[in-house]
């Protein structure tokens, strides 16, 4: 099955086209250009969108602009190709880069979004409890390497593939898929704007 997969959560956007498991391409770019990516991935494969049978897309947590970004790119292509759509944590795919590792997202705000017993929580960097030797990946892990590490947490290079939540992951961890409109995004918090009373 030919899977287009997409995560616009993390100031960096990756978009990978993948096929029965083999990585025909990827990109990384920014959310802004995430269709014009996808568009120039088929391209390059020779393949057109008719013959996708699956979008996966991240549903965060990360920016609120961006997570409704890639949901809404993923529901307009599901609906003009008749595609269904899996949603996948941009946590669980920044975690599939490196096994055992521990994702943390910057969620700005002096605050990071990470898994906690199983949930995911925003929380200040501080309040994270670091595994001593435990690798911890993402731009989370990146911003706040100083408090990371001092507390014993093992940090890749800045420049590491590891910070980012590759879209091939996306769609390795894909499943089925499901009509796009029941696909939900993963807020952690609630956004800055609010609609006045």
């Amino acid at each position: 099955m030919l899977i287009l997969a997409f995560d616009t959560a993390t100031g960096v956007a990756t978009s990978a086209l993948v096929a029965d498991g083999a990585v025909l391409g990827e990109r990384t770019g920014r959310a802004a250009t995430v269709l014009a990516d996808a568009d120039d991935l088929l391209r390059a494969a020779g393949a057109t969108p008719g013959e996708l049978g699956l979008l996966a897309v991240g549903v965060g947590p990360g920016s609120f602009t961006g997570v409704r970004i890639g949901l809404a790119a993923a529901r307009g292509l599901a609906l003009a190709l008749d595609l269904p759509v899996a949603g996948v944590s941009t946590l669980d795919a920044l975690a599939a880069g490196q096994p055992g590792a521990v994702p943390v997202i910057d969620a700005k705000r002096g605050e990071v979004f990470t898994a906690v017993l199983g949930h995911v929580r925003g929380l200040t960097p501080d309040m994270l409890e670091v595994d001593e030797g435990r690798t911890y990946v993402g731009d989370g892990a990146v911003r706040y390497r100083d408090v990371l590490e001092a507390a014993g947490a093992v940090v890749p290079p800045d420049d590491s593939e590891l910070h980012l939540p590759r879209a091939r992951f996306h769609a390795a961890l894909a499943g089925d898929g499901r009509p796009a409109e029941l696909v939900e995004p993963l807020y952690v918090r609630e956004p800055d704007a609010k609609v006045p009373a």
